[in-house]
């Protein structure tokens, strides 16, 4: 059973002293401030604490929070949810500067006289603690168990490579969202500090729904019709219209996210959000105070005007009301669904109720739709007989080597399947490329800070808790089948194998995918997934090239058909050059 977390008011003055009443910031203009003790629950509705937030000239639907009490919910967060101890913000201040000090020393300085927020270092700053991890390290695995053993993964120190951004500077005066300082209190609006501090660091965003507050993504929110209990409570509260503070924040906030979070702005020639919402006539509906008004041109914007297959819209604001919203599919998801049709009517014409490992003749195919991984552990238990052995994608990749190099093995070529595969988890994908190489090259340019990573793994294929050359097949002939499905995960695999050159690639060329999804929110209360600043690259000669226009193959397949008539293909594999 989860331990119920509640702050009592003792705990409540590890936040800030509280201050109400009129105020005068550092630019002499006066603002009526009003406190309220916000109960706010923490990625379940078992874990909850109080937070005191502040609304300014009546504007009860638009929260502004101390940069003392935001370094304490992350501190919370981090350390009492997640388990993070290390983590720790320090917080101090100075006449109109305030600023939280990460333990690794990074800080994020906010000037409430020039309007701005200072990170040092961007990347420094939301990394995780320990400091061991590359840079823009996007394997969630650790590396070891509860007992300090060696599992699933080992990062390889010597050969991965870190380049450190740029310090950033969120110029919030630029996009007329104020800051706000009076005596002990520095206030700065709960969404930009959720979507720069929390969303980007533990992929969660702090969305208030006029009452309560909830740390919480989409999946924690369940789906429209199957709400999770923190989905229920959320949308629980009457819907409202937006006050005109409120809709001229969230426009400029969502203007100033997007502007640094997008990861492929430049790739759509995107100078800034607010001239392209100007230019499509959306800058009007986003900032309109009828929420539902504002709700439906955010998504039809997301799915359909960006549009490119990691960016769309998850839920309605409460404020809107029930969700009455239809979805504008973009040409991307339009062309991606039907090709998942098409190959997957071709698969089951020819392989029907097909096996996931299969062996014909001396070729091994192993095939999987998404990749998928469970808890680390979880794989070394079943080997102990604690648990059932998972049925995901690394659970297959050891059942298929343990296959591939039993006694008296055939196996001379060894074909992954990618042709249906849509993507998913980065550790499962990790672990394919590392078992096919010998160790998986995982290269992440992030375009908010200029950073760039190479981050190094191997993977424990065979279970031992030793990282050798008995873990991978990279002595075989390898293949990987690729079409207009492969997406993401299922793009960046092959994409790895290619720069490899230790792989053929055949099929179609891939449908790219090159940013990992950060989840984030509007300030009235949306959800929604963009492409997000860490653009998966390969490398080649030092230099950081995304993978977002797909990969070519070695060899065409000109009918999908020719892609699972596995006779045929594996008389076509031992005829290749």
């Amino acid at each position: 059973m989860k331990r119920i977390i509640s702050l009592t008011l003792a705990f409540l003055l590890l936040f800030a002293t509280a201050c109400a009443g009129m105020a005068e910031t550092a630019d002499k203009t006066e603002h009526r401030l009003e406190e309220k003790k916000v109960k706010t629950y923490a990625l379940d509705m078992e874990s909850s604490f109080v937070c005191p937030m502040y609304f300014v000239d009546g504007a009860e639907d638009m929260p502004w929070i101390d940069i003392e009490v935001w370094g304490n919910v992350l501190n919370f967060l981090q350390q009492e949810v997640y388990g993070e101890k290390a983590f720790e913000l320090t917080y101090s201040c100075d006449g109109e500067k305030a600023q939280l000090t990460r333990e690794n020393g990074f800080r994020m300085v906010a000037d409430f006289e020039e309007g701005t927020l200072l990170f040092d270092d961007y990347n420094g700053f939301i990394h995780e603690p320990g400091g061991i991890t590359p840079l823009l390290d996007l394997v969630t695995a650790t590396g070891f168990d509860a007992n300090g053993r060696p599992t699933l993964f080992q990062r390889d120190a010597d050969a991965s490579f870190d380049r450190y951004g740029e310090p950033v500077l969120l110029e919030l005066g630029e996009y007329d969202i104020e800051m706000i300082h009076v005596n002990d209190l520095y206030l700065v609006p709960m969404q930009t500090l959720s979507d720069f501090t929390l969303a980007t660091n533990a992929n969660v965003e702090m969305l208030y729904n006029g009452s309560e507050a909830f740390i919480t993504n989409e999946k924690l929110m369940g789906e429209h019709d199957a709400y999770t209990e923190i989905g229920k409570r959320y949308y629980s509260a009457e819907p409202a219209e937006r006050s005109t503070a409120l809709a001229d924040y969230g426009y400029n906030e969502l203007c100033l996210v997007l502007d640094c979070l997008y990861g492929l702005k430049q790739s759509h020639d995107i100078d800034s959000f607010a001239s392209l919402f100007w230019k499509i006539g959306y800058d009007e509906p986003l900032t309109s105070t009828n929420p539902a008004d504002a709700d439906a041109a955010l998504y039809a914007f997301l799915d359909y005007y960006l549009n490119d297959g990691h960016t769309y819209f998850d839920g309605y604001s409460w404020m809107a009301g029930e969700d009455k919203l239809v979805g504008m599919d973009g040409s991307a998801s339009v062309s991606l669904n039907e090709q998942v049709k098409r190959y997957g009517a071709a698969r089951e014409k020819i392989l029907g109720d097909y096996s996931p490992y299969q062996e014909v003749g001396n070729t091994a195919y192993i095939t999987f739709d998404e990749f998928k991984s469970t808890y680390s552990s979880a794989y070394y238990d079943a080997l102990e007989g604690k648990s059932d052995f998972p049925i995901d994608t690394i659970g297959l990749i050891i059942y298929a080597h343990n296959k591939i190099y039993r006694e008296d093995s055939p196996i001379e070529n060894v074909v992954i399947d990618l042709s249906n595969n849509t993507g998913g988890a980065v550790n499962a994908a990790a672990f394919v490329i590392s078992w096919f190489l010998g160790k998986a090259e995982m290269n992440v340019k992030d375009t908010f800070t200029g950073a760039m990573s190479t981050g190094v793994y191997r993977a424990d294929v065979n279970l031992d808790r030793v990282f050798n050359e008995y873990d991978n097949c990279s002595e075989k002939n390898l293949y990987c089948l690729i079409s207009p499905v492969s997406f993401s995960c299922g793009n960046t695999v092959p994409a790895a194998f290619k720069a490899s050159g230790k792989v053929t690639l055949l099929g179609r060329p891939s449908s790219g995918g090159a940013c990992t999804v950060q989840f984030l929110s509007s300030a009235w209360g949306t959800y929604f997934d963009i492409s997000g600043s860490s653009r998966m690259s390969f490398n080649k000669n030092g230099s950081y090239y995304d993978i977002d226009q797909g990969v070519q193959p070695d060899f065409i397949l000109s009918r999908p058909e020719s892609f699972y008539d596995r006779e045929a293909l594996t008389e076509y594999i031992n005829h290749l050059p």
